[in-house]
């Protein structure tokens, strides 16, 4: 008998991707139609992201405009993902149009939660943990993202940064074996995948309990030697993110230099210039500490860009707590630096705190930091004008239906014009310009 198909919707960030893949491969496996159009599937599910304010409220807006699109009828509507997680069964008396709740380790269970409600059950909910013989890998035909494949290597947090809601959604770090993950990117390789993306909450806190695998490379972490030992599988891209400055250790710059496919590429969010500020947010490493990490990295002869998070407007920041802030980013000349406002996060430790920054303050600071930023990336990107760089063709452009846009190995994005025949190929673009947040080139 055919099943009903099934619409997911991610929010939030690789992870959320990543799960959203393997949902769909259960899914599939049990029959399930997988259906690319919210108006026509018979289950929607949306996969939600807890780390901004108000993130509930979205996927509730969201809802909204998809009934609207419908006609005021919804057919079975699940959330799941970390919204679900920390909000359990309050999300049915939030929005009573929901039928199902699974949590962020409920995945491998939503075709029997489906089937629950299909047979009557009001209110199936699953906060309950992963199974044991869950497998994390996810074929071909359920990636989404071209050549591109995410592979997580650990999920959770252990570290309880103040204002992060991200432990008690995804729980404690658990990391994957490395045999496990060494065999899925040769898979992935054989399956004609050209760039692998190690993932996690902290990929640099990588602590598996079986080390099988690494035996025989050097590094002085788990995560270097993991490093060494998926780069030997010869796939042409490794990258990697996030990484946690407490965790960061040289070796991770040596295994870059060592290896030509492991992207010169390194985000390490620092969210503070300020000592204080980071001691306040429970971040474990002072300032000196990440700038010897931006040494190291600034070091390398492979020219590896740096990206970073800061956030403003911490309770309690000052001034001059922001202008360390300042200093620090034009000192680090990040390739890229994701600003945000701090907004409180129910059940934090940081909730318990006086937001005592005024709003227009917040915005003030977002803004010089944002103007100083824009300034120190577009003196970085002009430095690539008249270079040759390889890019990834991930399609058309959204500016430009002449241009295709792809990613270098520095994760830069790349517009140029071509063909669409190219799309997931790899070729050499020179710069010609430099954009804000971009650059552009022709084929060579």
């Amino acid at each position: 008998m055919k099943k009903n198909s099934v619409y997911i919707e991610t929010f939030g960030c690789q992870m959320n991707v990543a799960d959203s893949e393997r949902a769909a491969g259960r899914l599939k496996h049990a029959g399930y139609e997988m259906s690319d159009s919210a108006e026509r599937a018979d289950v929607l599910i949306f996969n939600t992201c807890s780390v901004r304010a108000k993130a509930e409220q979205k996927v509730f807006n969201r809802i909204g405009e998809v009934r609207k699109s419908r006609g005021g009828s919804l057919p079975l509507l699940g959330v799941m993902g970390c919204v679900a997680q920390l909000e359990g069964g309050k999300i049915f008396e939030q929005s009573p149009l929901v039928g199902l709740v699974a949590g962020t380790r409920a995945y491998d269970r939503l075709p029997d939660l489906i089937e629950r409600a299909a047979v009557g059950e009001r209110r199936v909910l699953d906060l309950g943990e992963r199974a044991a013989t869950e497998t994390w890998e996810v074929s071909a035909e359920d990636r989404g993202a071209g050549r591109v494949a995410f592979v997580p290597i650990i999920e959770g947090c252990n570290k309880f940064c103040t204002y992060c809601i991200v432990p008690y959604s995804r729980g404690r770090e658990k990391s994957r074996r490395p045999s496990e993950v060494v065999e899925e990117v040769r898979r992935l390789k054989g399956e004609g995948f050209l760039e692998v993306q190690l993932i996690g909450q902290n990929v640099n806190s990588y602590r598996p309990s079986d080390e099988g695998g690494l035996e025989g490379f050097p590094g002085s972490t788990p995560f270097s030697r993991l490093l060494r030992a998926v780069a030997e599988t010869g796939m042409a891209r490794v990258k990697f993110t996030t990484s946690f400055p407490r965790d960061f250790r040289e070796d991770i710059v040596r295994a870059i230099d060592e290896y030509d496919n492991l992207c010169n590429w390194v985000h390490l969010p620092v969210q503070s210039g300020s000592d204080r500020v980071l001691r306040a947010m429970r971040r474990g490493y002072k300032v000196a500490d990440f700038m010897r990490h931006v040494e190291a990295i600034k070091a390398s002869p492979r020219n590896i860009a740096l990206t970073s998070d800061i956030i403003v407007g911490f309770p309690t920041e000052t001034e001059e707590e922001f202008a360390d802030t300042m200093r620090l980013a034009e000192e680090c000349r990040f390739d890229g630096l994701y600003i945000f406002k701090y907004s409180e996060r129910p059940g934090t430790p940081a909730a318990r705190l006086p937001d005592d920054v005024p709003a227009g303050v917040k915005t003030e600071r977002f803004l010089a930091l944002e103007r100083l930023q824009a300034s120190v990336q577009a003196s970085v990107y002009a430095t690539y004008v008249g270079r040759l760089t390889e890019v990834l063709v991930n399609g058309a452009s959204a500016k430009s239906e002449a241009d295709l846009t792809g990613h270098t190995p520095c994760n830069k994005v790349v517009n140029f014009p071509g063909g669409r025949e190219l799309t997931g190929s790899l070729v050499g673009v020179r710069i010609l310009e430099a954009k804000a947040n971009s650059l552009y080139g022709e084929l060579v």
